[in-house]
């Protein structure tokens, strides 16, 4: 017999929105979140690989049993001082971070307040929390305000200091200051800024010099960094309380050996390639030129203002987004399309990400490209 729930998929195809997977593996990549190529990196590769003196394939158990190696602590230790924090704890995805960070620290009489742009992870935190939890518009100070004004209990302001789908930052300086005005605990998704800011890769809160402001920050390792896993940084009482009540983190298998080295490595290699994140930034202001020359205003498009990787183009309507998305993959470019319910109806995009290995002759290709199918 067949469930109502698969009704659901017939919806999808009906509206042009189903999700599928598929390999495009031999496209030039304008769609992946390896911002500065180091998971490309043969150089990054070789030190990972490099004779370890572990020779464990797995971490074998959670972390509160068999799952707890001289290795992982070694690296949180190293993260602290990275981030200029207490204490961090390592997580095996910012998805499972944030999730454990925002459903376990709220009680049930606090209230969560997190920007409306802020990724599902986030989201669903706040959902499973017994606390009760409200979105404010995107990086509207005065709307927030309003938020905390009719907030109970601990009050909890969550952020990401880059956004995933427009590209833009987070009202750094207004935000705080209300979260101090309200007594209120900032927290912050690192995601999308760690490896691209900071001298060693720290993200953009270390690099503005605020981190002090935060109760708690979470930085994950597969995007700009190349490899996997995450990481929440804050005080010593914060993590200790994760390890004793986070379900997240007491009930999963721990990162591997293999995948806290390469965290250990990938920072190192930043530190030792830090000009990989001018070169980003040389390559983000030849799109945006090119754009401008190219396209400029558009009535059936438009260019989210953003300076960093994430270089979004909205053309309203899943159809045509679809369309111009296959025959930019038809053309060797992959740029994939960001589909309602993804986003909301009419803000459909291509959600274009520059990477350091894009030639700047593929860049302006690519916006050549672009110009003729809109």
């Amino acid at each position: 017999m067949k469930l109502k729930i698969f009704d659901k998929l017939e919806e999808r195809k009906l509206e042009g929105s189903l999700r599928t997977l598929k390999n495009y593996s031999e496209l030039i990549d304008f769609v992946s979140n390896d911002y500065l190529g180091l998971s490309r990196s043969e150089e990054l590769f070789h030190n990972i690989n490099k004779t370890s003196s572990v020779y464990l394939n797995g971490s074998t158990g959670s972390r509160l049993l068999a799952g707890n190696q001289s290795s992982t602590t070694d690296l949180e230790n190293k993260l602290a001082k990275l981030f200029n924090t207490e204490a961090t704890l390592l997580f095996n995805s910012g998805y499972v971070a944030n999730l454990a960070l925002i459903s376990t620290i709220p009680q049930r009489s606090d209230t969560i307040i997190y920007d409306s742009l802020s990724h599902v992870c986030l989201k669903e935190g706040a959902k499973l929390s017994k606390a009760q939890s409200y979105s404010f518009k995107h990086n509207d100070i005065e709307d927030l305000e309003r938020k905390l004004n009719n907030a109970t209990g601990e009050k909890f302001v969550v952020i990401e200091s880059v956004y995933s789908m427009d590209g833009d930052k987070a009202e750094f300086g207004p935000i705080i200051e209300l979260a101090k005005k309200h007594n209120a605990h900032l927290i912050v998704d690192e995601a999308h800024s760690t490896g691209m800011y900071g001298d060693q890769g720290q993200g953009l809160v270390c690099d503005l010099g605020i981190e002090t402001e935060f109760f708690a920050r979470v930085y994950t390792f597969g995007k700009a960094m190349g490899v996997h896993g995450a990481a929440i940084a804050g005080g010593q009482q914060l993590i200790d309380y994760l390890i004793n009540f986070a379900r997240p983190f007491i009930y999963t298998t721990a990162l591997p050996p293999h995948s806290v080295k390469s965290i250990d490595e990938a920072f190192k290699y930043i530190e030792s390639h830090n000009h990989l994140q001018q070169t980003s930034q040389d390559k983000i202001s030849l799109f945006k030129k090119t754009f401008e020359e190219k396209i400029g205003d558009s009535d059936s498009c438009y260019k989210m203002d953003s300076n960093t990787p994430i270089q979004p183009i909205v053309v309203p309507g899943n159809e045509r987004v679809k369309f111009i998305s296959s025959e930019l993959q038809s053309l060797d470019f992959d740029v994939r399309p960001i589909l309602s319910p993804t986003v909301k109806k009419d803000s459909e995009r291509l959600r274009i990400s520059i990477h350091t290995y894009n030639t700047d002759q593929q860049i302006i290709e690519l916006v050549e490209k672009l110009s003729s199918l809109l």
